[in-house]
């Protein structure tokens, strides 16, 4: 799982007042880590990976970064990190599995990346309460059927604010960025347009991602 869409806009649209220490779930080959230590200047960034090529290839790029010094690896199941740690974080993100209780994929990797059940939730729900600072942010992206399942999940995290991700101007929404916190507030509702026709990126994401892609 490299460079994808889901995780530059998770990324580019986090939005927060200069978080110290950061946690990437499921980091991957690193992308999320290292867009967040280009952003947050002097954060110090967490990376956890738990399948073993990619989390080799997330160290390998992490060393050959500018940022090399502010981010660690960490090759581990996310339970197992959260035992391990006694790390607050002001903000915990990830763009994790999300196919709940779906058929695995016949590629392996992509199956472990792709696939997985609630219970990987209610971990990363339930372990984030635990290890953010009181005013920290939980920050996912997530398809609509699944984020609905979350929510209902009792952590003591509340949404925040929700990002509806919408491929075209006139379809449904097909994902959602999540913002959860420990403060109850009336929720934030915003949405974002990838394409402004087929095969043209509108300018909204032109402007999130012109200083982490080239293409841009």
């Amino acid at each position: 799982m490299k460079v994808n869409t889901d995780g530059v806009l998770l990324a580019a649209m986090a939005d927060f007042k200069c978080p110290a220490k950061i946690l990437d779930v499921g980091t991957g080959t690193g992308l999320i880590a290292l867009m967040l230590a280009q952003k947050y200047t002097s954060a110090i960034v967490h990376a956890v990976e738990i399948d073993q090529s990619a989390a080799d290839t997330a160290k390998l790029n992490f060393l050959k970064s500018p940022f090399s010094n502010r981010i660690a690896l960490f090759h581990s199941s996310i339970k197992e990190h959260f035992t391990n740690s006694t790390e607050q974080y002001d903000l915990i993100i990830s763009n994790p599995p999300f196919f709940i209780n779906s058929l695995s994929s016949q590629n392996e990797k992509k199956s472990v990346a792709r696939h997985t059940d609630l219970s990987f939730f209610e971990v990363l729900l339930t372990e984030s309460a635990k290890h953010l600072d009181q005013s920290g942010h939980l920050c996912i992206i997530l398809p609509l059927e699944t984020a609905e399942m979350v929510k209902k999940m009792d952590s003591g995290l509340k949404v925040q604010k929700e990002i509806l991700i919408y491929s075209f101007a006139d379809s449904k929404p097909h994902r959602t960025i999540m913002v959860m916190g420990f403060e109850i507030l009336v929720p934030l509702e915003q949405k974002i347009v990838i394409y402004e026709s087929k095969g043209v990126y509108s300018m909204v994401y032109r402007d999130l991602l012109k200083d982490y892609l080239t293409i841009f």
